[in-house]
């Protein structure tokens, strides 16, 4: 019996994580709880490991894909490259998440008549033309793996460009990228999948996706699936948008909604961090309705996962649309909070919160911050995106970094990161970046690698060429020591008094729990008496 590669995305699948991907396990579940979910299908971890092998798409799943494509066309009552224009986003989904490190094809079908057709539809050429210049600028690093050729976005091109004008940077932009690549982007649909499936299943074995899994010590003979589904417009006009929620604070397990949100943009924009987000709160006084829709969801995928949960989430015109779910993996203090909470709420047991904190996350349970004091002397303040303190000299490329960090910890500050920093971001003490919310790049990897980080610090210019930084009217060297703090945001010179706060209560309350499983601290430090609690409940559980 021939290999099956392709599996619709609906409430019906039930394979494992390990062949759908954790993004497209995600949406199964999405779709049982009854909430909005594009249609689509995914693309298993079986073909990228036969693509891998073979170096070309395994036999039968460009047939796959049509068949899909075609069960898309009818749900959805649109034509993939024809009129009315159904366009797809074709997003990596490995079974262990990797945020940023694969490439994403957004606005695909939009060939040259699917956009003259979605222009018409809606009687909006800059809207047409914005979309398919965000497919040919993401298209085009996907082929390439060079960063997007001149302007990606409508957005870029600044608030004065006019149709025409994005109609001719739409053009410099095809011509572009047929130079860089040696080839035009095809403009018939069915070809476009193809090689966006491709790219994106090669993209598993990319210098940055590879390091990223040996920091984080991920299989590489895993392989990525690959999710297509139709596209949900965030750039369609000022009732549209993009975002990204965690349904509690994961710098600090508070029981609030976090996140941000941007008006009429696509889901890469809020992650790539090139633009300025609002937080996650302003969504409800501009879109009452979708506000709610998310309040909802939220909760009910954090009652799904008994886990705080992280949303991924777009909305068209006023309604709302989920992309991804998965538990909000939160660390330090963080996790230490979410766990009693939970339990205190009854949604887990005691027992169960002993065990989802590790001893390693209990070690950075108290957060060392700056002390206040008329001699700091503060450079900058941005958010706060990583809890805890990093000192180290200022480092502007992923380069410097690397190469600085052999002699003593860095501060790497960059305009933005991206996924190509991520050589730079392990070899960093602490992270800086001017634009960007606590949902960018820079924000989730170094939430995820434990660095203290501050992004979105207005007025900061980051020169290479000049191995310097510009803020508030001053010139910072590179290599000159500056001290970051993730929970306050600041960013100060030199390296000041830090202060470690003390335990807290839902520390306390752990800690507590944890004497009662034991049998009490006697003189142990706070690590050995979770691993001590820890060790009599994993032998009752062999029991």
């Amino acid at each position: 019996m021939r290999r099956r590669w392709t599996r619709p995305l609906d409430a019906r699948l039930d394979d494992p994580v390990e062949l759908l991907g954790a993004k497209a396990h995600g949406l199964v579940a999405l779709h049982r709880l009854g909430l909005p979910v594009p249609p689509g299908f995914v693309v298993t971890t079986d073909a990228c490991r036969a693509f891998l092998d073979r170096g070309r798409l395994p036999d039968g799943l460009r047939a796959e894909l049509a068949a899909a494509v075609g069960e898309l066309e009818a749900a959805t009552g649109r034509r993939f490259g024809g009129v009315p224009p159904l366009a797809v986003s074709v997003r990596s989904g490995a079974s262990v998440p990797m945020p940023g490190m694969m490439h994403t094809v957004l606005n695909l079908g939009l060939t040259r008549r699917a956009t003259a057709a979605l222009a018409a539809e809606h009687r909006d050429e800059r809207f047409a033309l914005d979309s398919r210049l965000r497919l040919l600028s993401t298209f085009a690093s996907a082929l390439t793996g060079l960063p997007a050729p001149g302007p990606g976005t409508a957005a870029e091109c600044g608030a004065a460009a006019t149709a025409a004008d994005l109609a001719r940077t739409v053009a410099a932009v095809e011509h572009d990228v047929e130079r860089r690549y040696g080839r035009a982007i095809p403009d018939d649909a069915a070809e476009q999948l193809a090689l966006a499936v491709e790219a994106v299943l090669a993209s598993w074995n990319t210098p940055r996706a590879r390091t990223y899994r040996e920091i984080h010590g991920i299989d590489h003979g895993l392989g990525t699936a690959v999710i297509v589904q139709a596209m949900v417009f965030g750039n369609r006009d000022e009732r549209s948008g993009t975002g990204v929620a965690f349904s509690r604070n994961p710098d600090t397990g508070e029981n609030t909604p976090f996140g941000d949100v941007l008006f009429t943009r696509q889901g890469e924009d809020v992650v790539s961090g090139r633009s300025r987000p609002l937080p996650l709160r302003e969504l409800g006084a501009r879109e009452p309705a979708v506000w709610a829709a998310l309040l909802d969801a939220l909760r009910r995928v954090e009652r799904h996962y008994r886990d705080a949960c992280y949303l991924e989430f777009t909305f068209q015109s006023g309604r709302l649309w989920l992309l991804q779910a998965r538990p909000g993996r939160f660390v330090g203090a963080a996790a230490v909070r979410l766990a009693t909470d939970l339990a205190d709420e009854g949604v887990i047991t005691r027992r169960e919160a002993l065990l989802r904190v590790s001893p390693e996350q209990l070690r950075h349970a108290r957060t060392p911050r700056i002390a206040p004091s008329a001699e700091t002397s503060v450079l900058a303040r941005g958010t706060g995106a990583s809890p805890g303190v990093a000192v180290g000299r200022v480092a502007t490329t992923t380069s410097a970094a690397i190469r600085m960090a052999a002699e003593g910890p860095v501060v790497l500050v960059r305009p933005e990161t991206s996924p190509d920093d991520m050589n730079g971001l392990a070899a960093a003490a602490g992270v800086v970046t001017a634009r960007g919310g606590a949902a960018s790049h820079a924000a989730v990897v170094a939430r995820a690698m434990g660095r203290p980080a501050v992004v979105g610090v207005g007025g900061l210019l980051v020169d290479p060429a000049r191995a310097a930084i510009h803020v508030a009217g001053r010139t910072i060297e590179e290599g000159t020591v500056v001290a970051v703090d993730g929970s306050s945001g600041q960013v100060v010179l030199g390296r000041p008094l830090i202060v470690t706060d003390g335990v807290e209560a839902p520390l306390r309350q752990l800690l507590a729990w944890a004497d009662e499983v034991s049998g009490g601290p006697s003189d142990l430090d706070e690590v050995q008496r979770l691993e001590a609690a820890r060790a009599v409940l994993r032998g009752q559980q062999s029991d």
